[in-house]
């Protein structure tokens, strides 16, 4: 979500309900963000085996992938706006049923086209929805209980990151009625089904829409070009051969960005709320956010690339291959949530983020090792420590990011987050995807080794960067103290 309110618009239409109406609520919102989430990350296991089937070249997966993590960044541009004037009841829905209808679709595509149209109107739909869900977390807690309420966030994101892959390695090996990778995008429909039908139960009629509010035009516009321009050639350029096109719509997309900057600074009603780019966590977590996401998102793209179209492994292998990782993540996410985000604050992230370089460069010592020869177990303990250290870093990372939002940014702050965490994953699948193909060549088991072995060490600087961006942050959230 892009932007809700400003805070001194406050909203003339509120309906804060009983506790336990609003734990519902906050359960449907969830579940909704945890399909956007999974859905997010579950199509790069199943890359290899979508192409197998309907064919295509290498930038295939690429597409299927960012098509929706793209989609769903641009969207969020407008939507926050959009349920102003709207109603957010009633575009949650509509972006619930359309998120629904779109699963269903991938899960029927016929071809290669029809299936990357299909995601791009799966994340428009999970644009839609996600930011209007937040925005009603909002209003229908009373204030004392907003930030508890809010509080899953993190290890939601976490969580969910690494069950994507793990449950389509399981859908794949299950195989359900013969749908191969198919059953990864159906799954979504009867869960998308359930949460449209207790939605409208109970989400309010009125949710804190700003009647003053408009649709800054000009900036959104800018912004969602320039995003396009900025993705497109860095997901097809390789295949292309870098023609002077894809190096000139880069070029536009800086100057766009850079209007959209003077845009707003003159806009009555900016797309992004101003008051919170005041704000030091909110700015320096949003870019760490940014690093850590491009990275992890390649990171996952790439060891599967690597272990299915390389070394020929089956998707359940894969699957299995990435536990390790998954238990790290989960019980470094509930460590950081019960004890060290509140008692460390910023050293939890310093922490987290060495551990995870350190676990990437184990991961490249053990392919460049072990070679074509690498099993799960020796690949077990690198990815373990990875996992561990990735998990150390969603809880505190939220924390910092919307602890210091006041009531009325808090669903913006979360928005953003969201958004942030998307298109930095969709620019890392594009821009790291092409360095792994450019070095893999023919994917030989040497070749996507060595290109894994290339995107895993500029992973790893990648990390090493954002770990630099921690100290410009306070030593604690407010969240944690507050």
């Amino acid at each position: 979500m892009s932007v809700i309110q400003r805070p001194s618009e406050a909203p003339t239409t509120a309906t804060t309900l009983p506790l336990r109406t609003a734990a519902l609520v906050l359960a449907v919102v969830f579940l909704a963000d945890l399909m956007d989430l999974i859905d997010s990350s579950v199509a790069n296991l199943a890359g290899p085996s979508i192409r197998a089937e309907l064919g295509g070249g290498q930038v295939t997966v690429q597409w299927v992938l960012s098509a929706y993590t793209a989609a769903f960044a641009l969207g969020l541009v407008t939507s926050g706006r959009l349920g102003d004037l709207l109603g957010r009841r009633r575009l949650f829905l509509l972006g619930m049923t359309g998120f629904t209808l779109a699963s269903l679709a991938c899960g029927l595509a016929p071809n290669v086209g029809f299936l990357i149209v299909a995601r791009t109107l799966q994340g428009l739909c999970g644009s839609v929805m996600i930011p209007q869900g937040l925005a009603l977390v909002k209003v229908v807690f009373p204030p004392q209980h907003l930030r508890k309420a809010l509080t899953p966030i993190g290890p939601l994101m976490g969580l969910a990151t690494v069950a994507g892959p793990i449950l389509a390695g399981w859908l794949l090996h299950l195989n359900l009625f013969g749908s191969q990778w198919r059953s990864i995008f159906l799954i979504n429909v009867p869960f998308g089904v359930v949460a449209a039908a207790i939605g409208r139960r109970v989400l309010p009629h009125r949710g804190g829409e700003d009647p003053t509010a408009r649709l800054d035009l000009a900036g959104i516009g800018l912004l969602t070009a320039a995003s396009a321009l900025l993705i497109i050639p860095l997901i097809q350029g390789r295949d292309l051969g870098w023609p002077a096109w894809t190096y000139a719509m880069m070029a536009a997309a800086v100057v766009l960005l850079a209007l959209f900057v003077v845009s707003e600074r003159h806009s009555a009603h900016p797309v992004i709320a101003p008051s919170l780019f005041r704000k030091r966590s909110f700015v320096v977590g949003l870019a760490i956010v940014a690093g850590f996401y491009a990275s992890l998102s390649s990171f996952v793209l790439v060891l599967n690339l690597t272990l299915q179209l390389g070394l020929h492994w089956s998707p359940l292998h894969t699957g299995l291959t990435l536990i390790p990782w998954a238990v790290g993540t989960a019980v470094a996410v509930l460590l950081a949530g019960a004890v060290l985000a509140e008692k460390l604050g910023r050293a939890t992230l310093h922490l987290g983020l060495s551990l995870a370089v350190l676990g990437l460069l184990a991961v490249w010592w053990s392919l460049a090792h072990w070679g074509s020869g690498v099993t799960v177990w020796t690949l077990a303990p690198a990815l373990l420590l990875t996992g561990f250290g990735s998990g150390l870093v969603f809880v505190p990372l939220v924390d910092f990011i919307i602890g210091d939002a006041t009531t009325e940014e808090v669903g913006t702050g979360a928005g953003m987050l969201n958004a942030v965490q998307q298109f930095a994953g969709a620019i890392g699948v594009a821009a790291l995807g092409t360095v792994f193909f450019a070095r893999a060549g023919h994917l030989s088991a040497h070749s996507s080794l060595s290109a894994a072995e290339l995107v895993f060490g500029i992973t790893a600087g990648v990390n090493v960067l954002t770990l630099l961006l921690v100290g410009f942050l306070p030593r604690h959230s407010q969240q944690a103290h507050g």
